[in-house]
């Protein structure tokens, strides 16, 4: 995940929320996995927090450990609450204001890579900015019913750690990139992986938090910006050449995962303010 603050300037920003403007004191919040671009309006000066998700997991837990049985559950209670992949929030340039030193300071303790030496005050400057930016964050009601007070009563942690990356998945992964035109189903990717159909895409859903074909049609809206960015092919030709038979399959696809149509995004690159990109904010 990422989270990004507007520090001067402004930009528009598209994503799967569509197309918005962020101005100074606006916080950007990405999942993993989340195509996103931005078109500066003259200048922007941002700061980005990386943040792991497991690191996020195990946060997450804790703060919900009345409700939740162990580390493995919160990843489902996360999804069940927050259901949106991108969010623009607006926290006013006087609660932003609040964010700039602890900001400040967070970069000059990375950028000296104090990381070990000073590992609890940048936790406490995360934890500073978090409490300022959580409010803002649209989170989805989650109802817990009488009945499933038994289940949900604290039990003392596991005391594992979060399951590493499968290797199925990460081959899996693989072949998606250097294979982006192929019209992959997914018991020809699963076989080439030595899973079932459905194994697979469990692995690859706990590995990435998609399906491996939602996957792919990230993965290819990311290269067909980059075709409509660096080249004069038509919307139709794009498409064809990273595996979609249909331009209108490609459009929907498209402005479904990086918010603008094929021919609005192209239109943007020719305007004078600068050329935008999409990129994907994949996991650590």
């Amino acid at each position: 995940m990422k989270l990004v603050v507007v520090r001067d300037g402004s930009a528009l920003v598209y994503s799967e929320f569509g197309e918005r403007y962020a101005n100074v004191g606006d916080v950007l919040l990405l999942g993993a996995n989340v195509l996103c671009g931005a078109r500066p309006e003259g200048h922007l000066t941002v700061t980005t927090i990386y943040l792991d998700t497991d690191y996020v997991l195990d946060q997450l837990f804790w703060q919900y450990v009345d409700l939740l049985r162990d580390r493995f559950s919160a990843k489902s209670f996360a999804d069940t609450i927050y259901t949106e992949p991108a969010q623009l929030m607006r926290l006013g340039e006087d609660r932003a204001g609040l964010l700039a030193p602890w900001l400040d300071e967070l970069v000059a303790l990375s950028v000296d890579g104090l990381y070990q030496e000073r590992f609890h005050r940048m936790q406490a400057l995360w934890h500073s900015v978090i409490d300022q930016v959580a409010p803002f964050i649209h989170v989805s009601p989650a109802m817990t019913k009488p009945s499933q007070r038994a289940r949900t009563r604290p039990s003392a942690p596991r005391g594992r750690r979060f399951a590493p990356l499968r290797a199925e998945a990460r081959a899996a992964q693989d072949l998606l990139r250097e294979h982006v035109e192929y019209p992959w189903s997914l018991p020809e990717l699963a076989g080439a992986v030595h899973l079932s159909g459905k194994q697979l895409a469990r692995v690859f859903v706990d590995a990435y938090g998609k399906t491996p074909l939602a996957y792919l049609t990230m993965l290819r809206v990311e290269a067909m910006a980059q075709l409509l960015r660096e080249t004069d092919l038509s919307i139709a030709e794009a498409a064809a050449r990273v595996g979609w038979a249909s331009r209108n399959r490609a459009s929907a696809a498209f402005r479904e995962c990086a918010g603008v149509t094929p021919a609005r995004y192209r239109a943007m690159q020719r305007e004078p303010t600068g050329m935008p990109s999409i990129g994907t904010f994949a996991p650590s």
